[in-house]
């Protein structure tokens, strides 16, 4: 795999997998491209909520809006520029706020293999 730079101009949103909110992921390198770790980009439209128990440890950094991640000991809430880690086999509540929220993500490993 080559050195690589991504955006989010380019990148191809399709809905969060078995969600029925408008969340929206979009892969920039998956278990397609080789390496061992999955790196994209997150939609969330406002006022929306994902529980999630994660097969991945996951890293998600926020670009815009505002997220709150909450779990069974705590809830933390991230804006611009600030990063948010979720151990895998964490259950996690991820709620974006009234602006919705972009955020880039990197899971370890493949979060779409993991949920097979």
């Amino acid at each position: 795999m080559k050195v690589s730079k991504f955006a989010i101009a380019g990148a191809s949103f399709e809905r969060s997998p078995d969600q029925d909110g408008d969340i929206f992921v979009a892969n920039a390198v998956d278990q397609r491209h080789g390496g061992p770790i999955t790196i994209g980009f997150g939609r969330y439209a406002p006022n929306q909520s994902l529980d999630e128990t994660l097969a991945v440890d996951d890293v998600m950094i926020v670009l815009e809006g505002k997220l709150s991640v909450s779990s069974d000991s705590d809830t933390v809430t991230a804006g611009p520029g600030e990063i948010v880690y979720m151990p895998k086999g964490k259950q996690v509540t991820i709620r974006s706020h009234e602006k919705g929220a972009v955020t880039a993500y990197v899971t370890y490993p493949h979060w779409q293999v993991a949920r097979r």
